[in-house]
Formats: structure tokens, sequence, C-alpha cells
């Protein structure tokens, strides 16, 4: 499990009650350097560990997060695969991971794929915080004897915004349904952050003359998805408030520790 080192350099925080995590996150991005964000709730802590201006790992203490829980949750293990890999796990110095392959429950590769899909769900179940305290420790971090995944910040900023179970905050943060927006957005801005073609349509649609609401219930998909979007074009800088000087998105105050 990577840790970061001992020598970082800086620490902020910023608060999920104040400031959204999709505006953190693209903060984040736009200080292009290495880190960990560390986010917490309670006694829960998930950690995201960026590097190249994308999430290559993420951790988490909750339990319903583990590899054991996930895979039993995916269909991946019986409950009685569970339960024996379970015990096994605790009364040995093995990692979970390990116990599995030897026991003949996954294959080296199918392991590897629940690790990539374990980590993803982990970045996805942030996108549900609405309250809680965030913090980024820039920095180098140990990066032996973990299961790297790539995905650029940018696409993890819509693909969080569309996965979100209750984007209703999300989207309130855009304006009245009146507010109308405008492009602001080139070709080259657009590669990374992976549009599909709905996606794509519906941000061609921001012409500095149609409103929110207009383009939510014109665009390619239901009301609220397509507030979804409209939502991370605004945070990735694609379009900006009519009218205004810079993005409209509320930069991130964080506290040097």
């Amino acid at each position: 499990m990577p840790e970061p080192q001992t020598s970082k350099k800086f620490e902020y925080r910023g608060d999920l009650g104040e400031t959204a995590l999709p505006e953190m996150l693209y903060t984040i991005y736009m200080h292009r350097v290495p880190g960990v964000i560390e986010a917490r709730q309670g006694s829960v802590l998930k950690k995201i560990f960026v590097r190249d201006e994308a999430v290559i790992h993420a951790t988490s203490s909750d339990r319903n997060d583990s590899l054991g829980v996930f895979l039993r949750q995916e269909g991946k293990l019986s409950e009685a695969q569970f339960a024996e890999s379970m015990k096994e796990r605790e009364t040995s110095d093995k990692r979970y991971g390990e116990v599995l392959i030897e026991k003949d429950i996954l294959t080296p590769v199918e392991l590897y794929d629940a690790i990539q899909h374990q980590i993803r769900s982990i970045i996805w179940s942030l996108f549900a915080w609405h309250e809680g305290e965030v913090t980024f420790s820039i920095g180098a971090f140990e990066e032996s004897d973990i299961i790297r995944i790539h995905l650029p910040l940018r696409q993890v900023i819509l693909e969080g915004i569309k996965r979100a179970p209750d984007a209703k905050a999300l989207v309130a943060r855009l304006g009245r349904k009146e507010t109308v927006f405008e492009p602001t957005w080139s070709s080259d801005t657009l590669i990374e952050a992976a549009l599909n073609r709905e996606e794509l349509s519906l941000l061609r649609m921001v012409d500095g003359k149609r409103s929110l609401y207009e383009l939510c219930t014109q665009g390619p998909h239901s009301p609220a998805e397509n507030a979804r979007l409209v939502y991370a074009f605004f945070v990735l800088r694609l379009i900006r408030r009519s009218g205004s000087s810079s993005s409209g998105v509320v930069k991130i105050k964080f506290r040097p520790e």
C-alpha cells in the first residue's frame, strides 16, 4: 500500500460542505503535481494517489470497500468461498489476493482485473460524499507493491459526476434555470476528457443563447443526466456563464497545514 514519503512539501485542507469534490479535483489537476488526496468522513478514510495528472491507486479503510466484500458483491465469490478465504486470511500472514490464487478461486488475471475494478469503485464512492474533510498532500509517495491504474483526472471528474447517486447539490451550483452558458472549449481540450458522441452533442448545444433549462430539457439524455453533464462541462472549464470573464468555478481555498 503506497504511503506519502516524509519529505512532502505542502498539505492543504478543504471542506466538502463548502466545495464540491469535482471542483477540488479540478484544482488539484491544475496544480499538476504528485500527491495523495485523503478524504475523511467520520472514521472512514479513503485515499487517492495522483501522479502525472492521473489517479494511479486508491485505498479505503471502510470494510465494505475491501477486496473480499467487493468480490462477493460482484458475484465473483460465493458466500462459502468468501467465508473460507477470509478465515484463512485472518489466520495467516498472506495477502488476500495470494489466498484467492492459492485456493484456485481466482486466476491471476481475474484477480488483477478485480483489483482494478475495486480501485475504481472506491474512487466513484467518494462522489456520493457531501460532507467530510479533504486533504491533499503534495509530494512523491512510495509506489512499490501496488496494483496501478491510470485514470486521467479530467475523466475521473466527468465519470464521477455521471455516477453521483444524487447530483442535485452539484447541479445547484450552476445557477438558476435561466442561466445562460457559452463555450470556452477547443478541440484539443476535448481529447483527454474523452467525451462520447452524445456528450459532445450536448456540449455543442452550449452557444451563449440557450438557458440551463433548455440545455437540460433539449439535450440527448434525460433532464437529470443532461444537468450532470452541464455541471461536468462547467467544472472542466469547457463552458462558462455567459458574460463572465472566468470559468465561474469556485476556487478551492485550501488551508496550508
